[in-house]
């Protein structure tokens, strides 16, 4: 089985998810549907329909969450230094631009573009890969192609 890799922080926030759904999610739909159940028919029961519906998705996402912790091996990047790799703080500048960009390289469970959290697999991350500071990085992304300067590289 292939290993995933994450951040302590993504194994703990896919860890409090997989709790909130096994303890919250999973028992409020269990009751949903036992309530819908009461009001009779069920072939035309649109709440029953809706929350087995929700239920189907809950145990879906828990059986991919289990899957994935089962699987991960999680990196502390504090430890890490050197060119860039997985868990690095990588500050750049567009070479066109001048516009910095700072991105944290994680795994692909935890990636979250609005928050600087770029997924490993990623055109830019994988270009990043084994750069130093001062390196120029030619990145093609689906917008064409993209001229960066490695700026800092950081591990936290």
């Amino acid at each position: 089985m292939e290993k995933v890799p994450m951040t302590r922080a993504g194994h703990t926030a896919l860890e409090a998810e997989l709790k909130h759904l096994k303890s919250v999610e999973r028992p409020a739909i269990i009751k949903a549907i036992a309530e819908a159940r009461e009001h009779g028919d069920l072939s035309e029961n649109a709440e029953y329909h809706s929350a087995r519906e929700k239920q189907s998705f809950i145990e879906g996402r828990i059986k991919e969450l289990e899957g994935v912790l089962g699987r991960a091996e999680v990196i502390d990047p504090s430890t890490l230094s050197g060119p860039i790799k997985f868990g690095a703080t990588v500050r750049l500048v567009d070479e066109d631009t001048a516009e910095e960009k700072t991105w944290r390289i994680v795994g692909e469970h935890e990636a979250n573009v609005e928050m600087g959290l770029l997924n490993i697999k990623s055109p830019i991350a994988r270009a990043l890969i084994g750069k130093e500071e001062g390196d120029s990085v030619e990145v093609r992304t689906p917008g064409g192609e993209k001229s960066y300067e490695v700026l800092e590289i950081r591990y936290e």
